[in-house]
């Protein structure tokens, strides 16, 4: 074989086994690679629900990877846009179709596409090696194994530890505020609440003077399922909290800080309590009801992520390792399946040359990362601090 020959098929280490992960394992198959998919979490992920957008660029993955679009459900449509005034009374409502899907429904369809034999479980990542004489790296684990690639995806999230052992000193930064968020069963959903979805609402509720910012929208329910009755109503509540307020927040009922996120079933009596309260200070009646019937709320602090290189030699970065989008911009799921293609297209461009390949992929990355951080920022900050 000649020094240019193309290699039947090249090697990537996927670190990171949550959506970015996902997207990116299988699309590099689509490309001919063989993939490994590194997930530091024992157990399968879960996020019972959480509402998500979505976006063009979340079907087309699933399209390009063999998913059967036309026969699953991928979420619950909306026909409108509705603002509610504090008293209960609408200030605003347009039609605007779109769908609502939730982080399980596109974990659960990409991993069973990706299967089991080649997704690691339990794989803490400790120790990146790169080999400047074969241009491969390897990732060491702490539990002693190893696995040698041609190229290392960090689709780590925004904890991401590739990012911190190549990129140091690029670390996520506080917003100023966090997102209390709640999921209510459809059949739980109390009377003064039903009118938030009766008419295929996506509903929002904001204060004139920020601080508080609320929407809600109807997603999949247990086991995906999108049928009337069986779904569950996502509620995210933004809230200006300074550094002291958030590390209480985020230290849990027992005793452990949890740092920028407080999972269900986890937040302390007196900050459920403090929920309900201030949700009669700051809600609409409908909203207020929704927030009461939800036993279990949780929270994630916003933060915000850029960096100047999304490639280090034949180690990248993608998706919310790379850049966290605010969630007003309905885009850090999209933006990871938008990485996801553009990689493999760059890699069927130049497959026997991974360097070119690369070298054209990130521009466009890195342009999309910092529009969205701008337009995030920009809306986050207006509805927050400016009303």
């Amino acid at each position: 074989m000649s020094d240019n020959s193309i290699p039947e098929t090249k090697k990537a280490i996927v670190i990171g086994g949550s959506l970015g992960g996902l997207f990116t394992g299988n699309m590099l198959r689509t490309a001919g690679w063989d993939v490994d998919i590194y997930e530091r979490s024992e157990h399968d992920l879960d996020s019972r629900g959480g509402g998500i957008v979505l976006q063009p660029d979340v079907v087309e993955v699933f399209r390009r990877t063999g998913v059967d679009i036309q026969h699953i459900d991928l979420g619950v449509e909306s026909h409108f846009r509705t603002t509610w005034h504090k008293d209960g009374s609408i200030q605003h409502r347009s039609p605007a179709l779109q769908t609502q899907t939730s982080w399980s429904l596109i974990y659960t369809t990409m991993k069973e596409r990706f299967g089991h034999d080649h997704y690691h479980q339990g794989k803490n990542l400790v120790e990146i090696k790169e080999h400047p004489d074969t241009k491969q790296v390897t990732a060491i684990f702490g539990d002693g194994t190893k696995a040698l690639g041609d190229l290392m995806v960090g689709a780590d999230g925004n904890g991401s530890t590739v990012r911190r052992l190549l990129w140091p000193v690029d670390e996520p930064t506080y917003a100023g505020y966090l997102a209390w968020r709640g999921l209510v069963e459809e059949g739980r959903i109390p009377e003064d609440a039903k009118e938030l979805v009766g008419n295929f609402d996506f509903a929002s509720h904001h204060t004139e003077n920020g601080g508080s910012h609320m929407l809600g929208y109807l997603v999949p329910g247990e086991g995906n399922n999108t049928h009337p009755g069986h779904r569950l109503y996502n509620w995210v509540w933004y809230r200006t909290a300074d550094d002291a307020t958030l590390a209480d927040i985020m230290t849990d009922n027992e005793g452990r800080e949890r740092g920028f996120s407080i999972p269900e079933g986890k937040l302390r009596d007196e900050w459920v309590s403090k929920v309900y309260a201030e949700a009669d200070e700051f809600l609409p009646p409908n909203f207020r009801a929704m927030v009461k019937a939800t036993e279990y709320p949780f929270g994630q602090a916003i933060r915000d992520l850029t960096v100047d290189t999304m490639v280090k030699g034949h180690v990248i970065l993608l998706g919310d390792a790379a850049f966290i989008p605010r969630p007003h911009t309905a885009a850090s799921t999209s933006k990871a399946a938008f990485n996801a293609i553009q990689l493999a297209e760059a890699l069927k461009k130049s497959p026997g040359d991974l360097d070119a390949a690369l070298k054209a992929w990130e521009p466009k990355q890195l342009w999309l990362g910092q529009q969205l951080y701008r337009q995030g920022s920009g809306t986050g900050n207006h509805l927050m601090f400016h009303g």
